[in-house]
């Protein structure tokens, strides 16, 4: 379920847009099945069994005190019956995804973690509002991709004609969108206007979406490692370049940086999902040219470049 792998730039998935676009909360299931530590595995198995589920929150006052999956029903089971109390046998070492955080960030943990299911909270109160599992992520994202069909990707006015309307030696358009360092619950904002835009001035859809894929991973490593920086467009008639520009840090070593895997991300931005090590691979991946800039204390200029062709739907 790797939808953030792009092996093939010129023919972007679709489904690989929606899980940065989508929310977290589009997808889980808000009818949460519970238990409590108290509880007996007796309980537990009569919940598996009448909701035909592989696991549960074990949940006291609202807030997540662990999991019990289908593994630890049966090791009960084996060490002792189901008179035994939840808490002796749940799982204690809590993964959890927040409620706003995009649907790629559930998608990774799934994916790092082999998990089947994650609690879902809000960022804010901390309490449990739903459960997430890659079957919800499916049906979502099928979902959307079915009304997407439905309503179709008109576009009126093609950016070729409006370039050809202006007379000039050469004529650019230039969009800037300015990213506010560690706002994580509005990662993706400023790509997605950028999307917006994109589209109102008839670039092709196919060719919008590699550029608004690469937006994000370069706008959340702007948000995760920096206080601020922008993201600027500048369209021409053959090419889209965007500049994701930041005074932050800097990356002291930029080979290491490209490496898949790799990250600098503390271990508290990787619980909340991000600094997955794969963002810069993927906007490689997914663009026409890449260049990085970067002066350790200063900032970093990210480059890339996608060129236009008008016969892509």
């Amino acid at each position: 379920m790797d939808v953030r792998s792009m092996k093939d730039k010129d023919s972007p998935l679709k489904v690989q847009e929606l899980a940065y676009e989508l929310k977290v909360e589009d997808a889980m299931s808000k009818d949460i099945v519970t238990v409590s530590p108290d509880d007996t595995i007796g309980d537990v198995r009569k919940i598996l069994k009448e909701k035909r589920i592989s696991g549960l929150p074990v949940v006291e006052n609202g807030n997540v005190q662990g999991i019990i999956s289908i593994e630890n029903f049966i090791k009960s089971i084996m060490d002792g019956g189901r008179d035994q109390r939840v808490k002796d046998n749940m799982t204690r070492e809590l993964k959890f995804i927040n409620s706003d955080e995009p649907l790629i960030h559930a998608i990774s943990k799934f994916e790092i973690h082999g998990y089947g299911r994650f609690p879902v909270l809000n960022r804010e109160t901390k309490k449990i509002v739903g459960i997430i599992t890659k079957g919800d992520i499916i049906k979502c994202l099928l979902k959307k991709l079915e009304i997407d069909y439905h309503e179709g990707e008109i576009q009126t006015y093609r950016a070729s004609h409006l370039f050809k309307d202006i007379i000039s030696d050469k004529t650019t358009i230039i969009l800037c969108h300015k990213i506010k360092g560690k706002d994580y619950n509005k990662a993706g904002e400023q790509s997605g206007k950028l999307k917006v835009n994109l589209l109102r001035l008839g670039i092709p859809s196919k060719i919008a979406r590699r550029v608004v894929i690469a937006s994000c991973e370069a706008e959340m490593n702007i948000i995760i490692y920096t206080d601020g920086g922008e993201l600027r467009a500048l369209i021409e008639e053959d090419k889209i370049q965007v500049n994701a520009i930041d005074k932050g840090p800097g990356i002291p070593d930029i080979d290491k940086a490209m490496m898949p895997g790799f990250s600098t991300a503390p271990d508290w931005i990787r619980e909340m999902g991000f600094g997955a090590g794969m963002g810069l691979p993927n906007i490689k991946n997914c663009t026409d040219k890449m260049k990085l800039e970067s002066h350790v204390g200063k900032g970093t200029n990210l480059e890339f470049i996608v060129n236009l062709s008008y016969d892509s739907t």
